[in-house]
């Protein structure tokens, strides 16, 4: 499938002044409420008669809260105003600010796509990589399959801004937002046109371009080299698993990020099928895989000297007369044993197998993004995703890389209770369930056992991985490439 689409965008120093649709910011302070970016010549003449521009925003409701999105009627142009937020205050976030006001503007696009003018004004080229992001993302939308073509909403998207760095904080933005809405465009892709062997086909197109190399091992090749894992849970299907590795070393290079994710292409459960309302959704399963796909692609495309081996672990887990069970006994690649508790615990059998191939890299730091438990989503609701490690250091990494993306993590305990549930097998080496209480900790504590000593942390991206309600910001609904910026900016903490 092609690269998802996204709106041109360029870097101006000031709006045109021909112009069909403007965002402008508005925020709140002492002396009231303040526009932001609206150019000198429209503001002679915008809101004449109600005295000034900003006496007619707050006069149509604008009151400058953060993502407060308002279309002023003006004469020949219309300009969506959008809240960031008090002065001086810690919600100043530009990336989602630019994301709704641009899903707004959208909304105002006929049968002719919009070209916008973006004027959050700023210098500082942090800001303006941040403004630019959102903006991109917040015009992705998945394309309909259908007969009948559409054009995006958004055509093209003319940034106000200036300074130094300015104009290379627009292209980085560029290559991030490529490279979620690349994840976004995979997830939102069903299940009968994304399976493993396509997966991996497109793992394959992903390198093209870039110094990437990619291997594939299939179902005979997986059965063949002790994958037991991923051989059990794709058992069931007609379409065989996957194990695809897509590696970026650059010359001179000397640390190496490791990055592991879940791809299972449709989760019915296996045996232990879902409820009909828990199976729909399911196409979402692979987001792990496809967050450490586009971000090794990305990290290629930004030129960070440091190597990145990116593990994909795939399978379709269905009910059938070959699939796995309950209480079987799996080896999973390297020869420790599994005593299966529930097929609907798929995901970190066939994470053990990836986890345990991408030690044998030797890598500085492992990695693994999944949308593994319910118990992560019950615990941190659907914006917050879990980071687990028994590395201190590697947990403090991922935050702070989080912090730097805009995407939100919460650290949790890997705990000695969370451990036991999982050795007191009596027909193998470790259980691959615990009880109900705590599943989050108890899926990271199955992992653990195939990481040797490889400093390792283990992302749960259940909740934030796939939205079903509205959009927020610069997220629609579906998948949300969550994970891809993190690691990006995770791999440029390690780079030489």
């Amino acid at each position: 499938m092609p690269v998802p689409t996204l709106p041109s965008i360029e870097l101006v120093k000031a709006a045109p002044k021909q112009l069909d649709v403007l965002i402008i910011g508005a925020r709140t302070g002492p002396d009231g409420l303040t526009l932001l970016g609206l150019p000198d010549a429209l503001a002679k003449t915008f809101g004449k008669g109600f005295g000034g521009p900003q006496a007619f925003a707050a006069a149509l409701g604008v009151t400058g809260k953060l993502e407060q999105t308002t279309v002023l009627p003006g004469d020949g142009v219309r300009v969506v105003v959008v809240g960031l937020g008090e002065e001086d205050s810690d919600d100043y976030d530009l990336r989602r600010a630019a994301g709704v006001a641009v899903r707004t503007a959208a909304g105002l696009a006929g049968s002719d796509p919009l070209d916008l003018v973006l004027a959050l004004p700023s210098s500082d080229p942090a800001d303006i990589r941040a403004i630019a992001e959102g903006a991109l993302l917040g015009a992705y939308t998945f394309r309909p399959i259908s007969a009948n073509e559409k054009p995006a909403a958004v055509a093209s998207i003319s940034l106000v801004g200036s300074g130094r760095g300015a104009a290379e904080a627009v292209t980085e933005a560029t290559t991030l937002a490529t490279g979620v809405a690349r994840a976004r465009e995979w997830v939102n892709t069903p299940a009968n046109l994304l399976y493993p062997e396509t997966f991996a086909a497109e793992a394959k197109e992903l390198a093209k371009g870039a110094k990437l190399t990619v291997d594939v091992l299939d179902d005979k090749q997986l059965a063949a080299g002790g994958y037991g894992g991923l051989t059990a849970v794709g058992g069931g299907s007609a379409r065989g698993p996957r194990l695809i590795r897509v590696a970026y070393s650059p010359r001179g290079a000397t640390q190496t990020l490791a990055l592991v994710g879940k791809g299972i292409t449709f989760d019915s459960g296996g045996l232990d099928l879902k409820p009909v309302e828990g199976m729909y959704t399911m196409k979402c399963d692979m987001a792990g895989a496809a967050a450490v796909l586009a971000a090794v692609r990305t990290i290629a495309d930004l030129g960070l000297k440091v190597n990145v081996i990116a593990y994909a672990a795939c399978a379709e887990n269905m009910p059938s007369g070959s699939s796995y069970r309950p209480s079987d006994v799996l080896t999973i690649y390297g020869g420790k044993t599994v005593e299966n508790g529930n097929t609907d615990a798929e995901g970190r059998l066939v994470m053990a197998d990836a986890l345990a191939r991408a030690t044998e890299d030797k890598p500085t730091a492992l990695v693994d993004v999944a949308t593994l438990t319910g118990a992560a989503v019950v615990g941190l609701g659907d914006t917050v995703a879990a980071v687990l490690s028994p590395e201190e250091n590697l947990v403090d990494a991922v935050m702070d890389a989080a912090d730097e993306a805009g995407e939100l993590f919460w650290p949790l305990p890997i705990t000695e209770e969370a451990r036991g549930k999982l050795t007191d097998s009596q027909v193998a080496d470790v259980k691959s369930t615990g009880d109900r209480a705590g599943g989050a900790l108890t899926a990271a504590a199955f992992l653990e056992h195939f990481v040797g000593e490889t400093p390792w942390a283990h992302l749960d991206i259940a909740g934030p991985a796939f939205v079903t309600g509205g959009a927020k910001a610069h997220i629609g609904t579906g998948g949300t490439g969550f994970g891809v910026t993190t690691l990006v900016e995770l791999a440029r903490s390690m780079a030489d």
